[in-house]
């Protein structure tokens, strides 16, 4: 009997070393559990992911800006860097492959979120023995560690699958920019936002390799200079949230988008969220947030064009400047205490006489309201604007141009439904989704033209406004019947 027992414990001994075993390769073989066929969570349930992985076969430069927990850094960035380290490309892919081994990068904001989220998803734990990361343990050729003592990885050397090695350093953007340059790369991946210096070094190193630039991250930072260059100078988000935009892709994910959030966890996320940050950490917006100026969702100021009633007087707000001119058209519904925004003149480096001509081409009856500084600013021959303007045939006024005060009344009828704004006006709504303050609370002088002469219109104009006075006597006539 004690010998059945004996022989029991060994089994159970055997047999817990095997499922011990198994759990160690499958902890070496994390890379085969992304992307199912089958399954909760298999593969076409993440659309956005399969596009950013596609795109790469037709952009050298692309940008997964996505919510917080959608799987933008293991799933997106670096489950794609893995598969580049090491030509394990599953048979569905379609986005770019090397046949050959790469040198790489993968860079984060800090040292320390490098070591902890970027090193880690790549990697594993040094104490479970490298290679329990995205990249397989039989993988791992060699792991090189930096002399600081904390755990940071310098670089690691990947078995390629044509035989050769492939090679990942880690960065951090606290290095600076010089830290960047220097050897040519295959592959660069940013995860989070860097700065403009950076990312130029990085796409410098990619040049001679026909390389791809990888960016993944959450858009906190709002329309900066970086998202810009995916969403162009108007930021408008793409319909598909795919765009393309001078060679460079942009993908965008949400919560929405993904299948392993629940709704109560999106729930719990949303209310834990900095109300000005909700668009950014659950859709993968950008938005300027606090830094804002009129702090009012676009959806809620825009109305489907329509036809102005003629008895709805007219004005507009105009600013003036080589680079750029804009005129923007007012019609007030008096009963309702409503301006309608309903068209724009925009345009730069023309002669006076040219904007005029656009200006007029609304309707020479309608008056207008001037930047102030038209009359002591130049603007290609020193000749002063608002008497070349205003001898050209244009009904306008000095504006009051009380920057603070004027910000103040444009941005509480905004507010209160009291400005309503075309949807045609794709160069207003461009420049209002950019419209912000710096760190310092200073207005952003950056493609804010149809703003100030909107700011000179709401100010000083609507007092002026009027209506087409050949309009009203025909329709005058007509009412008693003088032209049957």
């Amino acid at each position: 009997m004690s010998a059945l027992v004996v022989a029991s414990r060994e089994d159970r001994a055997a047999l817990l070393a095997l499922i011990r075993e198994k759990e160690r390769r499958q902890s070496r073989r994390k890379l085969w559990t992304y992307f199912p066929d089958t399954g909760p969570l298999r593969r076409e349930l993440y659309a956005q992911h399969l596009e950013f992985f596609r795109l790469g076969a037709e952009s050298p430069f692309r940008c997964f800006m996505a919510a917080n927990r959608v799987g933008k850094t293991e799933g997106g960035g670096g489950y794609e860097m893995t598969l580049h380290l090491t030509g394990r490309y599953p048979w569905w892919w379609q986005g770019r492959r090397f046949e050959h081994p790469i040198d790489a990068w993968a860079a984060g904001d800090t040292n320390e979120t490098v070591r902890d989220i970027i090193q880690l998803k790549m990697l594993g734990k040094e104490e479970d023995g490298w290679g329990t990361g995205l990249i397989p343990g039989d993988d791992v050729v060699r792991v090189v560690k930096r002399q600081n003592g904390n755990g940071a990885v310098d670089y690691v050397v990947v078995k390629h699958q044509s035989g050769g090695e492939s090679r990942l350093g880690f960065k951090s953007y606290e290095q600076g920019r010089k830290a960047f340059q220097g050897t040519e790369k295959h592959v660069v991946w940013l995860d989070e936002e860097s700065e403009d210096g950076i990312r130029s070094e990085c796409t410098l190193r990619l040049m001679t390799t026909n390389g791809l630039l990888i960016e993944t991250f959450t858009p906190l930072r709002g329309l900066t200079p970086i998202v810009l260059k995916y969403l162009g100078d108007d930021a408008e988000v793409p319909t598909s949230r795919v765009g393309r935009n001078e060679g460079r892709a942009i993908v965008m994910a949400g919560w929405d988008d993904v299948p392993h959030l629940s709704e109560a966890m999106k729930v719990r996320m949303l209310a834990e969220c900095e109300v000005h940050l909700k668009d950014s950490r659950s859709k993968g917006i950008p938005s300027i947030g606090s830094g804002a100026i009129y702090p009012v969702p676009e959806e809620d100021i825009t109305v489907e064009d329509f036809e102005i009633p003629s008895h709805w007087p007219r004005v507009y707000g105009l600013d003036v400047g080589w680079n750029c001119t804009a005129a923007t058209f007012a019609a007030i519904d008096r009963d309702a205490d409503v301006v309608y925004l309903y068209s724009q003149h925009y345009q730069g480096q023309q002669e006076p006489s040219t904007h005029v001509a656009g200006i007029h081409a609304r309707g020479k009856w309608i008056p207008g309201v001037i930047d102030p500084a038209a009359r002591g600013r130049s603007q290609k021959d020193g000749e002063q604007l608002m008497l070349a303007y205003t001898q050209l045939g244009l009904d306008i006024i000095p504006a009051d141009n009380s920057r603070e005060t004027g910000l103040y009344m444009v941005h509480q009828r905004l507010a209160t439904g009291r400005l309503k704004v075309f949807k045609s006006l794709k160069t207003w709504l461009a420049e209002y989704r950019i419209y912000r303050r710096d760190d310092k609370g200073n207005v952003v002088k950056q493609k804010d033209h149809a703003m100030d002469a909107t700011r000179y219109l709401i100010v000083s104009g609507l007092d002026v406004a009027k209506t087409n006075i050949a309009t009203d006597v025909a329709a005058y006539r007509r009412s008693r019947g003088f032209d049957d």
